[in-house]
């Protein structure tokens, strides 16, 4: 089969943020004639984007635009029900995301992650454990870089190590991992999907295109994770903490080990896992499947896991003021996410949570909350959705700001007990993404710390 070429075809980017501008890069030297189009009326970068000959049309997306296209690469921001979108296809114009694109031109094998939750984790430590390991495994996709940054230095050997999200599972059509994990599938982007069953089948994408000579890594405690990878045609290793497996990774009395052939293989002691949560476990079950199919030993997947501190943003130690823990879990989205890492407390947990809301069963979360005599600070437009999921049940205060969230959850906090930022909602109500939201609730934590006359105290992370 030929080799993938944009040469002189006519491109619009639509999407400028990190993904759409890798991906007009990419397509600028690979020969393409780009244009990148976005509502905002600038974007950073754009300078440079310039200098390469890449045209920009900011401001809008005018339909006419990617009407007349021989190509049209979406940013997974961007919903395919979008009306440009919508005309373009019309037209007969093919519509492809940046992961697809970028997965075109690479190099050397993929490792592909998805799920509704622990994928950034996963992903992370995964990376980790290869490089460990000595392979060339740079770490991309939905977590920090975009895929297409990779294409120029990808090389036979290299393994990619991606995470995906399912709207860039959404564009895609000859992607083809040589290793598909998929973690879970709970209610998540309700507010871009008509149901869950359509969420689900945009996550079942990343098995589509994979042969019986690949791996499909599946969670055996969620049945729904195995019964969409039975759909594929790839092979199955699976990783649980409670079921029984035949093949795969698990846990045995205080050990992660893998299980094949009737015989078990001990990897990593679970008091070497660094991590907040049981849940977070499950990563890293995940994580040590995906190594052991490429090969790697128990020893390099011992010292990585036991070097790993877990990811910015997602159960993330923060500080200890005068007795009350604080915890960053701002990637915690939805609701099943939250849910998780409210079961991790003991009572007493104050929680802050709100944003806005994708969709889902708050009411879920009450007893859970009740069973811990948690308070919960209701933060941005899913204030009153908070309020009557818990009504009569939890206590509820509101907050206007996180500097006002933070403090009302150290008054609400006795010593001993925790402060969990784990919103259920997305952040664009108030903050540009999780991560902003994130880092505003760390730099109050610090502000409490000084006002409460304990000095400062710098937080890295992993």
């Amino acid at each position: 089969m030929s080799e993938f070429s944009v040469r002189g075809t006519r491109v619009v980017v639509v999407g400028g943020a990190a993904s759409g501008t890798a991906a007009a890069r990419l397509l600028a030297e690979r020969g393409a004639r780009v244009t990148l189009t976005d509502v905002r009326p600038a974007i950073d970068g754009q300078d440079a984007l310039r200098l390469i000959g890449v045209d920009l049309v900011l401001g809008a997306n005018p339909p006419d635009l990617l009407a007349h296209a021989g190509l049209v690469i979406v940013s997974p921001g961007v919903p395919l029900t979008h009306p440009a979108i919508q005309a373009a296809r019309q037209c007969g114009v093919p519509v492809l995301g940046e992961i697809e694109l970028a997965s075109r031109w690479l190099r050397g094998r993929m490792v592909a992650i998805t799920g509704t939750k622990g994928k950034s984790t996963t992903t992370a430590l995964t990376g980790r454990i290869l490089e460990q390991a000595g392979f060339d495994a740079p770490v991309g996709g939905n977590i920090g870089t975009p895929l297409s940054s990779y294409v120029s230095a990808s090389r036979p050997d290299t393994i990619h190590v991606v995470e995906v999200s399912s709207f860039q599972l959404e564009t895609t059509d000859t992607f083809h991992p040589w290793i598909a994990a998929l973690l879970n599938v709970t209610a998540d982007h309700l507010d871009r999907y008509a149901n869950l069953q359509e969420y689900a089948r945009a996550k079942a994408r990343i098995f589509a295109q994979q042969t019986e000579a690949d791996w499909a890594v599946v969670n055996a405690d969620d049945p729904q994770t195995l019964a969409l990878a039975s759909q594929g045609r790839a092979r199955q290793t699976a990783f649980a903490r409670h079921a029984a497996i035949d093949a795969g990774v698990t846990v045995d009395h205080d050990w992660v080990v893998e299980v094949a052939g009737g015989t078990s293989t001990h990897l990593v002691h679970t008091s070497d896992v660094r991590l907040i949560g049981q849940h977070l476990l499950s990563d890293v079950l995940a994580a040590a499947a995906i190594a052991r199919l490429a090969g790697v030993s128990a020893e390099a997947i011992a010292q990585a896991v036991s070097s790993f501190r877990g990811l910015e943003h997602a159960m993330e130690w923060v500080d200890d003021i005068r007795g009350v823990r604080f915890v960053n879990d701002s990637k915690a989205t939805n609701v099943d996410a939250a849910a998780q890492a409210i079961e991790t407390f003991e009572p007493g947990l104050v929680v802050i949570m709100g944003g806005k809301f994708k969709g889902g069963d708050l009411r879920t979360l009450r007893p859970r909350l009740a069973s811990r005599m948690a308070t919960v600070v209701a933060i941005g437009e899913a204030r009153p959705l908070i309020h009557d999921a818990f009504d009569g049940g939890v206590t509820v205060v509101d907050a206007t700001t996180m500097a006002d969230a933070v403090r009302a959850a150290f008054a609400a906090a006795s010593p001993g007990a925790s402060v969990l930022l784990a919103p259920a909602c997305a952040s664009f109500d108030m903050f540009e993404n999780y991560a902003a939201r994130g880092l505003a609730f760390k730099a109050e934590v610090a502000r409490l710390r000084v006002e409460r006359g304990e000095g400062g105290r710098i937080v890295t992370t992993a």
